[in-house]
């Protein structure tokens, strides 16, 4: 069984889920978001008093008011294939206000498996399918051209948290 309770923030309400257990984190997306719970096997039930998801809170409450908590303070558990663990993985790697890109993920897990190359639609594809939405920076990938593309949350939500993180938007287009 899953869990899931609600977040006011200023790009909206988020949507919170963890395991059955409460102590791990599943997933947080944001409102119309595409995708939007996909990663569970089961719609979440609404339980608002979990230590995971008030330590959650007091994160995304720190992280809004301009601090950088980090994400290993919180215990992530996103639900997904080997691939998309891997490429997430990556994402949590990525600095607080910089942004990299698809093809550049592309690149670095290619040189870590000996591969000539792989592809930006496949990385692309796992960045997009990211089930922890702000925790894990899928907002900091942009096209190899600095096109603000492919964010599942929306691209006016994609600059905000760039914009947010003190990301010169004006360098990217949108």
């Amino acid at each position: 069984m899953f869990y899931s309770t609600e977040y006011l923030s200023p790009i909206g309400k988020l949507t919170l889920a963890c395991d059955g257990k409460g102590q791990a984190l599943a997933g947080l997306w944001l409102e119309g978001q595409k995708y939007f719970m996909a990663s569970l096997p089961e719609l979440p039930q609404p339980k608002a008093d979990l230590p995971i998801f008030s330590r959650t809170k007091k994160w995304l409450d720190r992280y809004f008011a301009g601090e950088r908590p980090a994400a290993s303070e919180l215990d992530l558990a996103p639900l997904g294939g080997e691939f998309r663990q891997t490429v997430w993985g990556v994402l949590g790697t990525i600095p607080y206000g910089t942004v990299t890109s698809y093809g550049e993920i592309g690149q670095r897990l290619a040189a870590g498996r000996g591969l000539g190359r792989m592809s930006a639609r496949a990385v692309g594809g796992a960045v997009g399918h990211n089930p922890i939405s702000i925790i894990i920076p899928c907002h900091r990938v942009v096209g190899v051209d600095r096109a603000v593309t492919g964010y599942a949350g929306g691209v006016e939500k994609k600059l905000w948290l760039l914009k947010h993180e003190g990301v010169d938007v004006a360098k990217l287009r949108a």
